[in-house]
């Protein structure tokens, strides 16, 4: 009879050159195969990559936010301007910021 064991996992840490990062494990030890061109790199070089993405797409995010909220202000401020109630205004545009400044 023999047992199972898990063999041993080793990370590598991977960079691509369209600016995407990667873990890659193997159970070998040996450098697995890469999917697209790039290159493998230290732990810490792969932080600094993960982080600038991570910090990339939350200034991303704020920017569609801010967007949207300036999209919506501007189509409130319009079917009030038309005279369409205010909730009605908020409800069709999907402002939900504060009302009309009298």
């Amino acid at each position: 009879m023999t047992t199972a064991v898990d063999p041993e996992t080793t990370t590598f840490y991977v960079l691509f050159d369209d600016g995407s990062a990667s873990l890659m494990t193997s159970t070998t030890g040996e450098e697995p195969p890469l999917p697209k061109p790039g290159r493998f790199v230290d732990q810490t070089e792969y932080e600094e990559r993960r982080d600038a993405i991570r910090a990339e797409r939350e200034e991303y995010v704020a920017e569609l936010q801010a967007e949207d909220e300036r999209r919506t202000r501007e189509d409130y401020e319009a079917l009030i301007a038309t005279g369409v109630p205010e909730a009605t205004a908020r409800r069709l545009s999907g402002y939900t910021g504060p009302g009309e400044e009298s």
